[in-house]
């Protein structure tokens, strides 16, 4: 019976398209040549019911369909990247001609090569001064990416995104690799495939992009992932328009899903709503089983409450979070999700005393009158990187100031004039440094610390001054327990309170 359902597998195989996704450094062009792509293959009339970034489209040459994947160039989102290698079977590695390879460029490399998967080089911006291919292909023997034209077996092609030159050559190199590699999809069985982008649209709900790697998806289907599942109501290609079976290598928008599932997460059609819940469970029972936090004494802990416009989003913002020093301050994010701030997360901070950081969205009507009751602070934010300076910030503030000591200078006693009480007045010379009136003292004879005290006043030539520099006589005002003799030695330093840092 096995025997029989693999054969009938193998019989339903058939070629599919190529996923590609487009990797390199930021500014080398990766979105103008995806863009040069859609102009090239997307007619205005089809592009235009485009209304949002749903994160891949299809476009066809020479007959033959082609699946990108547009994953987000800002470093940020480096953990997306690698995602996206894994997802794709063919890269595209995009290097500026005129700049060569870059830190993000070895990156990309580094995600390619552990995926595993075939990648062509573009050489982009060939039209701007300085454009040199030649010692881009050097630089990127010495990266370990051997190009054709240098004895190596990667090929590469020479483009201009604001031209348009070797744009179709993009394109003909990728269906030729397609055709070496020989990529192939089930067509009949249950899809499979990956969460590609997730958000919370206000009218249709769980809204996401999946790229279906296997079987096909129609209308009806029970699909889940790790964290949600739901039933298929609604089944659009990359251009917003319904359809009513998405077969392999295709990108579709689903809406359906009970909540918004994470982006990158593995998606599968189950015969019925049981079968995929019982998948979830099992799942969250392995992920989540009672995580227990152990704070280190002397450690203080952040709380926060994450909310963002969508999966991708979040994960950027936790990339970013890690590269925040926690030795002093931990970060401890107690919720995390896609959508609008709301009363649930308002009473979560109220009772762990968390803080609330939404990233491009707002808290509803009610989240704002229960925050303003309760004097819950609720910070949001578009920009990245103003959230993570913000948070640092509050970590900042719960590091406990420090007060540091800066040791001034040296003062041999000569001479003793008067002493009353715990009042000493003496002259000396300044051995080292430099001495300051309003400034602490330290009392050693020899070898020997015998107490502390103060200097009231300072006097050279006398007359009141501030300080005293390495080599010049004064007089002192001293105040302490310890009286002074002559031959003492005075170590005169300050104290200041610096605020904590990470």
């Amino acid at each position: 019976m096995v025997a029989k359902l693999e054969q009938q597998n193998k019989d339903n195989l058939q070629p599919r398209p190529p996923v590609v996704v487009v990797l390199g450094h930021v500014d080398h062009g990766k979105s103008s040549i995806l863009e040069a792509i859609k102009d090239l293959k997307i007619t205005e009339k089809e592009s235009g019911g485009i209304t949002q970034h749903i994160g891949a489209y299809e476009i066809e040459h020479n007959n033959k369909k082609i699946t990108f994947i547009d994953t987000p160039g800002h470093e940020a989102f480096s953990a997306m990247r690698s995602r996206g290698a894994k997802v794709a079977d063919i890269a595209i590695l995009v290097v500026a001609a005129e700049e060569g390879i870059k830190p993000q460029t070895k990156e990309a490399i580094l995600h390619i090569k552990k995926a595993g998967i075939p990648v062509i080089v573009a050489i982009n911006k060939i039209d701007k001064p300085g454009a040199d291919p030649e010692r881009v292909k050097r630089e990127l023997s010495q990266a370990d990416v051997s190009v054709e034209s240098m004895g190596g077996d990667v090929p590469s092609v020479e483009t201009s995104a604001k031209t348009g030159e070797g744009i179709e050559g993009i394109l003909e190199l990728v269906l030729l690799v397609s055709e070496m590699e020989g990529f192939k999809g089930n067509f009949s069985k249950p899809g499979e495939g990956v969460v590609i982008e997730s958000y919370l649209d206000k009218k249709r709900g769980a809204t996401c992009t999946l790229l279906l790697r296997d079987g096909i998806l129609k209308e009806g289907d029970i699909v889940g992932s790790r964290s949600a599942l739901g039933k298929v109501k609604i089944l659009e290609n990359f251009q917003g328009d319904r359809i009513e079976k998405a077969t392999p290598s295709m990108p579709v928008v689903v809406i359906g899903f009970e909540r918004v599932p994470r982006v990158g997460e593995k998606f599968e059609v189950y015969p019925d709503i049981e079968s995929a819940q019982k998948y979830i469970e099992k799942k969250e029972r392995k992920t989540e089983g009672g995580e227990v936090f152990f704070v280190e004494e002397g450690k203080k802990v952040l709380n926060l409450i994450l909310k963002a416009d969508v999966w991708g989003s979040l994960e950027a913002i936790e990339e970013i979070l890690k590269s925040i020093p926690q030795e002093k301050v931990i970060l401890r994010v107690l919720e995390k999700g896609v959508g609008e701030i709301n009363e649930k997360d308002v009473k979560l901070a109220r009772s762990s005393k968390a803080r609330i950081i939404g990233f491009r969205v707002k808290p509803d009507p009610i989240a704002v009158k229960l925050s303003e009751r309760e004097d819950i602070k609720i910070m949001t934010f578009d920009v990245i990187y103003e959230l993570a300076q913000q948070i640092r910030q509050l970590m900042e503030k719960a590091v406990v100031s420090e007060r540091v000591r800066i040791d001034l200078g040296k003062v041999k006693v000569l001479l003793i004039f008067r002493t009353a009480k715990n009042r000493q007045i003496v002259g000396g010379k300044v051995t080292e440094g430099e001495v300051k009136k309003g400034t602490s003292v330290e009392v050693f004879r020899g070898q020997d610390f015998l107490g502390k005290g103060r200097l009231i006043n300072l006097q050279k030539n006398k007359k009141d001054a501030e300080r005293a520099a390495k080599g010049e006589e004064c007089g002192l005002l001293y105040e302490g327990e310890v009286k002074i003799e002559e031959g003492d030695i005075l170590q005169v330093y300050t104290e200041e309170r610096r605020k904590g840092e990470l």
